[in-house]
């Protein structure tokens, strides 16, 4: 037991100095426990730190001996924290913001690098890999966790060791893979609004020690958290199916194939809707409508479709030949889209979006990889090719122009503009590289790591564009036939190719002090290719990519006879060119602008810290903190001005943590019993590019909670519940004041429980 010394209250933790504080707690207070538990030789074995492996240096390592800034949470750690989907990872990895965005896309920020927008025309910051296959769009990229086998996330630039460069960080998703002994299990879990799921996997020996097989599916339904007033449906429903194939092959003991094959369906019955945050203008009644309290409750007229499909295969060849490893990594995937989202949050058809989209690509990646007992070698080639349709616009008759004509910032009518558009957009992305990856040991202490890339990228589009109001067209659907075809007017359009070269180099020292105490150092420059703005334009607006130089230094250890592991790193990032979209208002004509370009630079630096104590046999506490700061050094805003001091950094609060005790009981034979708790804090954080007040998330505190029975041989129980105090949190929003005049926002989950049991055959 602990003694009254390590006795503390959550809420305190998260007060002014909430890593400093949560730091101070789970390391004083536990000293005395590991002098009592040492006492007791019988009880030795039990108090130490489970090892951790991980390949994000496409090596199979030990966690501690990685000079990369990694985390990385086994399939046991995501089953007993429910963890279901990526979003639920967030408060698991310090300075990670990902949550869904407003068109089932992944919004994905590390250390403040990222990308905010959902349409397709740009790549996202931070990288989503599944089994080791890059995702080239953020749609199909929010992944639901079906029979993984761990998932690690990695901090900071990687491009030397990744077949597709990313200039955040990278998501990496690694599904489990077939065993020699037959194994399967059936989960099911019922939950708050209607939630019911299925999980099954099952694998095994297709052929004695030469063809194994794993099949695994999941099912997933839930209500709505809100209701639509409109036509008195649920909103933000969930109805989603997912599945997944592998056979390994292993004819010899050198060589092995691995084929995945995977595919998703997701089909609600309403889009997500933001809650409207201000008033908003009606021509339709010819006032302001005003808002509502309960942010999960709507009342909107286009959310009536959201489809998302995904499939792929991949196939991963290697080749072992003493030392060398040579590796094939062939794969494709295909994606398809469908949505209607009313960002108007009213009956009225003021701004109704759709959007339509198709992707398809195609990877190779060749690696060779060498080991001996000084030298280590990721070395490959990368080819990657996208192909991408999408139709979009909007269905917005009831449209309107807010105008200033005092020129005094306030609006003094409202002119009606309607519009009923459509926009087809072709894009083909391809992308060639060569890296390598080469670390030494100097001594038996100092290692030395040499990375570097070359990147070419290159990116064609076709953009046209068609007005279809007043034409007897007022349907998404019917644009889409009619698009072409001569029933439209006022066509736009362009055709643009552009290609980006770029050498990323990497330099990293690590020095073991002792054997269960590292540092390490490195300097790596991150890139992200550019493109052009896909919008609706009569012109091509290309985009230049992004670069950053990331400075990282930063120690791994185990302390206390392995008892606490200690994992600290500092960053420093000099990021420049980044791509920010924002909307805007043509100052010559009131005309909705939708814009995507260069918007200058930014330093962003700050601090991580994860820590692991086994305090008691029956008590484990963990913590990770993260700490962000540095903003704007350059910031074109609206019609030109620098405004870098008005501006925050977007998905960057300054704190952010989580604290989680787990406490084991013991009932004997019947098994085991443990008890979760923690609470997850972040401070202020920014969600726009305008840095919006009224959609900035003031800071807050998540409380979770899970009991965990792991009964003999066969039973896993879990009862939980997420987010005890029933916060309203917004995770993402959207600024339109500048027109159609309205702010919105978009709410994470509200209090749920459930209750998952797992059988082990």
């Amino acid at each position: 037991m602990i003694n009254n010394k390590s006795k503390f209250n959550l809420k305190d933790c998260f007060s002014i100095s909430p890593i400093a504080l949560c730091v101070a707690i789970a390391t004083s207070g536990t000293s005395i426990d590991f002098a009592q538990a040492q006492e007791a030789e019988s009880k030795e074995e039990s108090k130490s730190i489970e090892v951790i492996t991980v390949t994000a240096t496409r090596q199979t390592e030990n966690l501690q001996d990685v000079a990369v800034s990694v985390t990385a949470l086994s399939a046991g750690e995501l089953q007993k924290h429910q963890i279901n989907n990526l979003g639920d990872l967030e408060s698991h990895i310090p300075n990670l913001n990902l949550h869904v965005g407003d068109a089932a896309n992944a919004v994905v920020y590390i250390r403040g690098v990222g990308q905010i927008d959902s349409i397709s025309f740009n790549d996202p910051g931070v990288g989503v890999y599944l089994d080791d296959v890059y995702m080239g769009r953020v749609q199909g990229s929010f992944l639901d966790v079906v029979d993984p086998e761990q998932i690690e996330v990695l901090r900071g630039p990687q491009g030397t060791l990744y077949g597709r460069n990313t200039i955040g960080g990278a998501v990496k998703f690694t599904s489990a893979k077939p065993t020699e002994d037959t194994q399967a299990y059936v989960d099911l879990t019922l939950g708050s609004y209607n939630e019911k799921g299925v999980k099954a996997s099952l694998s095994g020996a297709l052929v004695d020690d030469i063809l194994l097989g794993r099949v695994a599916f999941a099912s997933s339904q839930r209500d709505g958290y809100g209701n639509n007033s409109f036509d008195g449906k649920g909103d933000n429903d969930k109805d989603t199916l997912a599945w997944r194939g592998s056979l390994l092959y292993t004819p010899s003991d050198n060589l092995s194939a691995y084929l995945v094959f995977d595919g998703s369906n997701s089909e609600p019955s309403r889009s997500r809707t933001p809650h409207r945050e201000t008033e908003i203008y009606s021509t339709v009644s010819g006032g302001m409508i005003a808002t509502t309290d309960d942010p999960f409750d709507v009342d909107v007229n286009y959310n009536d479709l959201d489809t998302l499909e995904t499939s792929g295969v991949a196939l991963t060849m290697d080749y072992n030949i003493g030392n060398i490893t040579l590796k094939s990594i062939t794969a494709y995937r295909e994606m398809d889209y469908r949505t209607h989202l009313d960002l108007d949050g009213t009956t009225d058809s003021s701004f109704g979006i759709y959007n339509f989209e198709d992707q398809d690509q195609t990877s190779q990646e060749f690696q060779l990889i060498y080991n001996s007992d000084n030298l280590s070698v990721v070395s490959g080639l990368y080819f990657f090719k996208e192909n991408d349709l999408t139709f979009g616009g909007a269905v917005a008759p009831d449209f309107f122009v807010p105008l200033d004509l005092d020129g005094d910032f306030v609006t003094d009518f409202y002119f009606p503009f309607p519009i009923i558009n459509a926009g087809k957009r072709e894009q083909e992305n391809t992308s060639k590289a060569i890296y390598a990856d080469v670390n030494y040991e100097l001594t038996d202490k100092l290692g030395i790591t040499l990375g570097a890339r070359y990147t070419q990228e290159r990116k064609e589009m076709i953009s046209q564009g068609e007005e279809f109001f007043d034409t007897g067209i007022t349907t998404a659907e019917q644009m889409e036939q009619a698009f072409g075809t001569g029933v439209g007017f006022g066509q736009t359009g362009f055709v643009a190719e552009k290609e980006w070269n770029s050498f990323s180099p990497k330099l990293g020292l690590d020095y073991h002090l002792t054997d269960d105490v590292m540092l390490y150092t490195s300097a790596s420059r991150g890139f992200k290719s550019g493109g052009f703005n896909g919008r609706l334009t009569s012109v091509a607006q290309p985009f230049d990519p992004e670069e950053m130089w990331s400075y990282e230094a930063g120690v791994k250890s185990l302390l206390a006879e392995q008892s606490v592991r200690l994992n600290v790193a500092t960053f420093y990032n000099d990021y420049k060119n980044f791509q920010l979209s924002r909307f805007s208002i043509d100052p010559d004509t009131g005309a909705f602008l939708s814009l995507f370009e260069n918007a200058g630079q930014a330093t962003i630096y700050g601090a991580e810290l994860e820590l692991t104590v086994v305090a008691t046999d029956n008590i484990t506490i963990n913590f990770n903190g993260g700490y962000l700061n540095g903003g704007y050094d350059e910031l074109i805003g609206n019609f030109e001005q620098e405004v870098s001091d008005d501006r925050e950094l977007v998905n960057a609060p300054k704190w952010n943590g989580r604290i989680g005790i787990d406490y084991w009981f013991d009932i004997g034979d019947l098994g085991e019993l443990s008890l979760n708790l923690s609470a997850s804090y972040r401070s202020k954080t920014y969600l726009t590019v305008s840095s919006s007040e009224v959609l900035a998330q003031p800071n807050y505190t998540l409380v979770d909670f899970s009991l965990n029975y792991d009964g003999l041989e066969h039973w896993q129980v879990t009862l939980y519940g997420k987010n005890l105090t029933d916060e309203h949190y917004r995770q993402h929003g959207f600024d339109l004041s500048s027109s159609p005049g309205v702010e919105l926002g978009y709410y994470g989950a509200p209090r749920t429980f459930g209750l998952n049991a797992r059988y082990n055959f």
